[in-house]
């Protein structure tokens, strides 16, 4: 007789799952078969320019409207079939964040716990976490946009939602109040699943884990900052004093690629994150070049947002 033993391996539980999302508005194509993937503890950028269809992939996450074609599950419920069971699992602070002004920081948040059905310790809890003690007995409309939106954050997480999504959250902050809110979104990182739409590359950079970029409904990049900085080569402009065969330019070590601008200006891409200035100028010395123009360029996440979202 033979006996066999069926061992069921762990896997590890994604906390947003979105398979071949599309949605239309008519004839123009919102989201165009978008996929990804979520874990658990992640903040991911989603990263677009105005248009791309971010705000719509995020009131689709949390059922405000339902996709043409695909699925999506959070904490592994069926934005569909589940719908109560997905907001349960979300806080949700949309770009134009809704506050009643006239009502005070505390009023405002017992009202929205009431309706959760929670008791006054989740409030405690929300105003702690966000920051609000001081002005938890303010009305909103005395408050800094920076204050405004901690009301807002500390909303969405009275419920202690796994997954927060959060849309533009710091548009139109001031520099100090900039800081103060991804301080605040880094710490809930720490213990939340995030998903946060932005237009801002200093955002992704300064909050981040990973970044997913979308032009036109899709999905055109999704890759890990450390990958991007790992593999991140560079780009140096120079302007020479007259033109310079490509064979010539191949001398300069570890040159992978050469794009001549215009005139006697050069792109000169290298596979390493060194500073290759130095190596330029002396390949001008021995060649009995002037440079008349030298910049660094890099490829940093601005470079690869231009040339991903400037493609047709």
């Amino acid at each position: 007789m033979r006996f066999f033993i069926c061992v069921v391996l762990p896997f590890e539980k994604m906390s947003i799952k979105v398979s071949h999302i599309s949605k239309n508005y008519g004839s123009q194509k919102a989201l165009q078969d978008v996929t990804f993937t979520l874990k658990k503890g992640e903040v991911v950028g989603f990263l677009g320019p105005n248009g791309a269809g971010k705000s719509t992939l995020m009131k689709i996450l949390t059922t405000y409207l339902n996709a043409d074609e695909g699925t999506a599950h959070v904490q592994g419920f069926s934005i569909s079939d589940e719908p109560r069971n997905v907001q349960r699992s979300i806080g949700y602070l949309p770009e134009h964040n809704p506050l009643y002004l006239d009502m005070y920081v505390k009023e405002y948040l017992l009202f929205n716990a009431n309706i959760y059905g929670l008791d006054q310790s989740a409030v405690a809890s929300a105003i702690e976490k966000t920051g609000l003690q001081p002005e938890a007995h303010k009305k909103i409309q005395q408050l800094s946009k920076g204050y405004r939106q901690r009301v807002g954050l500390a909303n969405a997480l009275l419920h202690e939602p796994e997954v927060l999504i959060l849309d533009e959250p710091t548009t139109g902050l001031d520099p100090n109040q900039l800081v103060e809110i991804r301080q605040l979104i880094k710490t809930l990182g720490k213990e939340k699943t995030i998903l946060l739409s932005t237009h801002i590359l200093q955002e992704v950079q300064a909050i981040c884990d990973r970044v997913i970029i979308i032009h036109q409904g899709k999905i055109v990049m999704d890759e890990t900052l450390d990958a991007l900085t790992n593999s991140q080569k560079q780009i140096i402009e120079v302007t020479f004093d007259y033109r310079v065969e490509e064979e010539a330019l191949r001398q300069i070590k570890g040159i992978i690629k050469i794009d001549n601008i215009e005139g006697f200006t050069y792109h000169l891409q290298f596979g390493s994150k060194d500073d290759k200035r130095a190596a330029v100028f002396d390949f001008a010395h021995d060649h009995g070049l002037k440079i008349l123009e030298l910049q660094h360029k890099g490829t940093s996440l601005e470079a690869i947002f231009t040339k991903l979202t400037t493609q047709k």
